[in-house]
């Protein structure tokens, strides 16, 4: 009984949770330090479609920074700009969007239990930033610590089976910005990427194996992620639940400079490229959002006219696919779809990727030269290929 009991339970995300050394039940906030949160606020609003649920500024009692938070059904963004600092947590902040522009600070994760993750991470070699505390208020208490990542990136452990709030003590509930779309563009976070200098990667993908219990999900190396112009390479690593992923880039030898050494340029070192979104829509999701002003990479003709013959039937006609410019891949496991945003602030850093997943659990492999060929154009744009 005993033996069908575990067998039943390591086949549940429950059962990877308890066999899990650093047990995590999601992402819980993708955290933007901005020059101007208020506006991050009506942008993200507007063109993704997020709502506003909570703020903290000074008119309660936040007299540094002004944070809002978004959602969008599980996927939560946190934008924070500093009013005047008076505290580390603050002038880190300021000096944060001086060095990299807009970009995200911290991949919070939800745990049930941050006191044993900050211990575990630590005692496996982790920085701690943040050493487990509780913070309270009307809605109950939350436990948070933090612990340090590639760059200036930082991992938030969130335990809140404890709170009802809309996000964390000190916040307050917020009316929506704008009115929300009756359509929800994406439901949560799918993976966040991380950039890295060259040869660090496997640095990396080891810290992650090592200090969170982590496991190596994919791998893309050689021809599998390179164009004529530029490389690089990529490991995907993940909790046992695969709920959290974080694939981790570096750049590759190549002929002209990769997107990953333009990135790692513009934005003033290692940190997180882009977020992919899980969508159930991605059609009604691209039309809502170039309507209300998102920029997508564009595909050219081209890239359909033998997409059939390898991806076979998906839910969305091929000419659908070729009218939005979105990408389709195929694995043993199944399907899906994916686009690409230009980058959301002037610095060519950070952008979003749309995801329908249909089995599959890749990340477009398939696609890999053809979305590297689109963003070397945009470079070429830029002058900077």
């Amino acid at each position: 009984m005993t033996e069908t009991l575990d067998h039943t339970l390591a086949a549940t995300g429950e059962g990877a949770r308890r066999a899990d050394p650093f047990p995590v039940k999601g992402m819980d906030a993708v955290v933007f330090a901005v020059g101007n949160a208020k506006q991050a606020a009506h942008y993200y609003s507007t063109a993704f479609g997020m709502k506003l649920v909570a703020y903290a500024g000074p008119e309660n009692g936040s007299r540094e920074s002004a944070s809002y938070v978004l959602v969008s059904g599980g996927a939560r963004f946190v934008f924070t700009s500093v009013i005047k600092p008076a505290t580390a947590w603050g002038t880190f902040l300021a000096e944060h969007v001086a060095a990299h522009g807009d970009g995200v600070v911290d991949l919070a994760i939800e745990v049930p239990d941050a006191r044993a993750a900050y211990a575990y991470a630590t005692a496996h070699g982790a920085t701690g930033i943040e050493e487990p505390h509780e913070v309270e208020d009307e809605y109950g208490t939350v436990v948070l610590a933090s612990i340090a990542t590639y760059g200036d990136t930082r991992h938030t452990l969130v335990e809140r089976s404890g709170y009802t709030g809309p996000y964390l003590p000190g916040f307050a509930p917020a009316d929506p910005l704008v009115e929300p779309p009756r359509h929800r563009n994406f439901q949560a976070i799918d993976h966040c990427v991380g950039n890295v200098e060259l040869g660090r990667m496997d640095e990396w993908v080891a810290f992650y194996n090592g200090v969170m219990g982590f496991t190596n999900m994919k791998e893309f190396v050689g021809d599998d992620i390179a164009t004529e112009y530029s490389a690089l390479m990529s490991k995907v690593v993940a909790d046992g639940t695969r709920k959290v992923k974080f694939p981790l880039n570096e750049p590759a030898a190549g002929k002209k400079k990769s997107q990953i050494d333009e990135y790692l340029e513009f934005y003033g070192g290692p940190g997180v490229q882009h977020i992919a979104l899980a969508t159930n829509d991605i059609v009604a999701t691209v039309r809502a959002m170039r309507a209300a002003g998102v920029r997508f990479l564009d595909t050219p003709d081209s890239y359909y006219e033998t997409l059939g013959e390898w991806v076979g039937e998906t839910r969305v006609p091929l000419e659908t696919l070729r009218e939005l410019k979105i990408l389709a891949d195929r694995d043993e496991d199944g399907y899906l779809l994916q686009i690409f945003t230009k980058p959301v602030q002037d610095r060519p850093t950070v952008f979003f990727e749309l995801i329908e997943r249909h089995g599959s659990m890749g990340f477009g492999k398939g696609n890999f030269k053809a979305l590297f060929e689109a963003i070397e154009r945009e470079q070429a744009r830029r002058g900077n290929l």
